[in-house]
C-alpha cells in the first residue's frame, strides 16, 4: 500500500489489498497481545514465587484462565481463515432415503442449526422450503447472516444419518433416516462468474410459503434454472415477486461459484465421495436414538452421550473439532516433504 500509485491503481485492486490488510492485522494484532500479557503474567509468577506472595499468585492464576479463553476464541477465528469463511451463508437441507421420516428428520436438523446459530448471534432467514404432504420438509434453504456464517458451517456439509423408532410407524419399529446438509457462501458479484441472462429460465408461480394471504394468491414465487450446468435454485419465502427473485439470484451466484471452485480442487473426487448419495455409507455424523443414545463424527471420532443436547443446538465439539481436523491435515499438507 506504500508504494507509489498503488492508490492509483483499479478500485477493486486497491479493496482486494485492503481486505487482505485487514483480515491478516485480525489474526496478528490479537496474537501480539496475548504473546505481550503472557510474558507479564510470566514476570508476576515469577515476582510471587519470589516474595511467597499467594495474593499475587491467586491474581496469575485467574489472568491465565482468561488468556486460555482468549486464546481458544483466537484459535478458532485462525481457524476460519479460507477466502470464503468470513462470508454469509446459505444453508441447504435435503431430506433422503427413509420416506416421511426422513422428511421429519430434515425438520429437527433445521431446527438444530437454528437454534445453533441462534444462540451464537447469528440472523437466520427462511429463503425457500418444500413441505412433505405428512410431515417434515422436502428441503429448506436458509440464509444465514453473520460474520465467519460459511466457515463455521462449510464443514457440516455431508450425509446425517438418525436412527430411532419411527413415530410414523404404528408398529414402533426402529427406523434409519438420511438427509444432507449443503452450505455454500453468499459471496458478492464476482467478475468470474456472470448471469447471462441468455442462459436463465424463469419461473413464476404460486408460493406455499410464510407471508399471509398475499403470498398465496399470487405469482411470487420464482424459480431460476442455470441452463449450462442445470442448476435450480428456487425463493418463495419474499412477499414480493421482486425481492424473491433478487434473492434467488444470489443463491444461484452463490451456487454456481460452489461450482466452479469444486472444479477446482485438488480433491474434487474425495468432495464428490463425501457428499455422495444421501443414503447408507456416506453419511458424516450418526445421530442414535435407539438403541442407545450417542451422536458420532465419522471424521473425527468426536461423540456424546447427550442426544439431546446435540438437536438442541450443541454443535461447538464437532464443529470445533472438525476446523481443528482440517487445519491439522493443511499443515501436514503444506508442510516438509520427504
Amino acid at each position: 500500500m506504500a508504494e507509489a500509485g498503488f492508490w492509483s491503481r483499479p478500485e477493486p485492486e486497491r479493496k482486494s489489498v485492503i481486505e487482505d490488510l485487514k483480515r491478516l492485522k485480525s489474526l496478528v494484532v490479537p496474537l501480539e497481545a496475548i504473546a505481550k500479557d503472557v510474558e507479564e503474567q510470566g514476570i508476576l509468577f515469577e515476582l510471587g514465587l519470589e516474595e511467597n506472595d499467594a495474593a499475587t499468585l491467586d491474581e496469575v492464576a485467574r489472568e491465565v484462565t482468561k488468556l486460555r479463553a482468549r486464546f481458544a476464541s483466537y484459535e478458532l477465528k485462525a481457524m476460519l481463515s479460507g477466502e470464503d469463511d468470513a462470508c454469509d451463508a446459505f444453508l441447504s437441507i435435503n431430506a433422503g432415503a427413509g420416506g416421511t421420516d426422513s422428511c421429519d428428520w430434515a425438520q429437527m436438523l433445521l431446527r438444530m442449526y437454528t437454534r445453533y446459530l441462534t444462540d451464537a448471534g447469528y440472523e437466520v432467514k427462511i429463503v425457500d422450503h418444500l413441505p412433505h404432504e405428512e410431515a417434515g420438509l422436502k428441503s429448506v434453504v436458509v440464509e444465514v447472516r453473520g460474520e465467519y456464517a460459511y466457515g463455521l458451517l462449510k464443514g457440516e456439509a455431508g450425509v446425517h444419518r438418525l436412527v430411532r423408532i419411527s413415530p410414523f410407524d404404528a408398529a414402533n419399529r426402529r427406523q434409519t433416516s438420511f438427509a444432507a446438509v449443503d452450505p455454500t457462501p453468499a459471496v458478492a458479484e464476482d467478475p468470474a462468474i456472470v448471469l447471462n441472462e441468455g442462459e436463465l429460465h424463469y419461473d413464476y408461480y404460486r408460493s406455499s410459503g410464510a407471508g399471509g394471504q398475499h403470498v398465496n394468491v399470487t405469482d411470487s414465487a420464482v424459480r431460476i434454472t442455470h441452463l449450462p450446468t442445470g442448476t435450480v435454485v428456487t425463493c418463495q419465502n419474499e412477499r414480493s415477486q421482486h425481492k424473491n427473485k433478487a434473492m434467488a439470484r444470489k443463491l444461484l451466484l452463490a451456487k454456481l461459484k460452489a461450482l466452479e471452485v469444486e472444479r477446482h480442487e485438488k480433491n474434487q473426487e474425495a468432495l464428490r465421495d463425501q457428499k455422495g448419495e444421501i443414503a447408507w455409507a456416506n453419511q458424516i455424523r450418526n445421530y442414535v436414538l435407539d438403541p442407545y443414545q450417542l451422536v458420532k463424527d465419522r471424521r473425527t471420532g468426536v461423540e456424546t452421550g447427550n442426544v439431546q443436547k446435540v438437536l438442541d443446538g450443541g454443535l461447538d465439539p464437532f464443529i470445533q473439532a472438525y476446523l481443528r481436523h482440517t487445519a491439522t491435515m493443511t499443515l501436514k499438507l503444506d508442510g516438509p516433504q520427504s
